[in-house]
């Protein structure tokens, strides 16, 4: 499952700021990531007069606009969505899912605070808060970094959500040696081990697999 980290924080703290240096520093390390935005005021993707709004407009429930490098998805829906819902609903092939805002979602989360703006956080443990990134001390049982220290925040997610999530379920070893797997691949790798598995006589529930291939 893809692991989601929401980005808290009151307004004007630099939430868009943090996930905006965060998004390369994990993209260098070779993880692809999705971001969420949420904006309890809704909005529009789609300009008054173009095609896709032309058939929004005529009553479609989905509307695809497809590109040869991109794809958006506009689509009604009935109520706001958790975070697990769109996950499972619009979100694949990613490693990581950071959020913007979604304080009263139950995923894990990293709250932004300025001591000059605001008097106290948002975020308890038990509200999930996993770290705090601040230009202030915190002893409140959570990982603290300060506000210009991306790295260590970009290391806290890798070691917590990223690297422990690599090493369950697959392992690749090459000439005797492992072969550390990024989330993607070893997803990849799973799904599709798995898939041609149990499409064999006798395999339809397969608990452990082991395949050795030597040349």
């Amino acid at each position: 499952m893809i692991p989601i980290i929401s980005i808290v924080g009151k307004s004007d703290s630099g939430k868009t700021t943090l996930i905006e240096k965060l998004v390369p520093e994990l993209s260098r390390r070779g993880y692809r990531v999705a971001t969420v935005k949420h904006d309890i005021h809704g909005f529009e993707v789609d300009r008054e007069g173009k095609d896709s709004w032309r058939h929004k407009q005529a009553g479609a429930h989905t509307v695809v606009i497809a590109s040869p490098n991109k794809v958006a998805l506009i689509r009604d829906v009935e109520r706001d969505l958790t975070l697990d819902e769109i996950r499972e609903k619009l979100i694949q092939d990613v490693d990581l899912i950071l959020s913007e805002g979604y304080k009263k979602d139950v995923q894990p989360k990293i709250e932004i605070f300025r001591k000059g703006k605001h008097e106290e956080l948002l975020c308890t443990k038990e509200d999930n808060l996993v770290a705090i990134v601040s230009d202030k001390e915190f002893d409140v049982g959570v990982s603290c970094f300060f506000l210009d220290d991306v790295k260590g925040v970009a290391d806290f997610i890798e070691k917590k959500f990223l690297r422990l999530k690599a090493e369950e379920g697959i392992t690749l070893k090459v000439n005797g040696r492992n072969v550390p797997l990024k989330p993607f691949i070893r997803d990849f790798l799973s799904g599709s081990i798995k898939g041609m598995v149990r499409s064999l006589k006798g395999c339809e529930n397969p608990q452990k697999i082991e395949i050795q291939i030597e040349e």
